[in-house]
């Protein structure tokens, strides 16, 4: 691997850390605006603003060629602050969802583990695993519970047929432009990945999709490509 300047990786880092904190400051100011008691419906409209910037990480690096000994300390970092929330609700605006779930530590902990395997080698692999959670399932959590829709449940767990439209849609979409601006599946096998995602996206007992999802989607990606 080719050692980028420190300049470079030091704008990464601060252009990184710099969405980050704004997402933090938005979803705590959506949260305000939205009380969970008045509006249920939107309990969990600040955590998917998190979630989906927190995706846009993953162009970010790969666009400032951050390197690997970078974003995997980072990675590893930033999952380790979310199980610090999930445990002491520093930031209820993230981590609040009024139902048992490790998703947000489950997500950073997938992110992780795809640089640790393909970064910076396959940068496209670990933007296929994440950008279809992020994306995917965070449309998919913010307007299924909105509009009223068949629905059923999975361990639990309810799922919406307006949801699971969401999501199939919004994950091929990603990755049919994801594979225009690098080599990757062919639309048959880009399809079936959509199709791989909302199916495991559909059992998320204790928020385990933000593991699932991610490593699926970038392994069938690797597999397929």
């Amino acid at each position: 691997m080719r050692v980028q300047g420190w300049q470079q990786q030091l704008a990464g880092v601060l252009a990184v850390s710099g969405w980050l904190a704004v997402l933090s400051i938005a979803a705590i100011q959506l949260r305000r605006c939205w009380d969970a008691e008045a509006s249920p419906k939107r309990r969990e409209w600040s955590r998917k603003l998190v979630h989906i910037g927190t995706g846009l990480v993953v162009p970010m690096a790969w666009a400032m060629g951050i390197a690997r000994d970078i974003a995997i300390p980072a990675a590893t970092l930033v999952t380790l602050l979310a199980a610090l929330n999930h445990r002491f609700r520093v930031l209820p605006a993230v981590e609040d969802v009024g139902r048992p779930s490790y998703g947000t530590v489950a997500y950073g902990a997938s992110i992780t583990l795809l640089l640790w395997i393909w970064w910076p080698e396959r940068p496209a692999t670990v933007a296929a695993g994440v950008l279809v959670m992020a994306v995917g399932d965070g449309l998919a959590g913010l307007l299924g519970p909105v509009w009223i829709s068949p629905s059923w449940t999975v361990f639990g767990q309810r799922r919406s047929l307006l949801g699971t439209a969401v999501m199939a849609s919004a994950s091929t979409v990603v990755l049919v432009l994801l594979a225009s601006l690098a080599a990757g599946p062919a639309w048959p096998g880009l399809v079936g990945i959509a199709i791989a995602a909302t199916l495991l996206e559909q059992v998320g007992v204790a928020g385990v999709d933000n593991l699932t999802v991610p490593l699926g989607v970038a392994w069938l990606w690797q597999a397929l490509a």
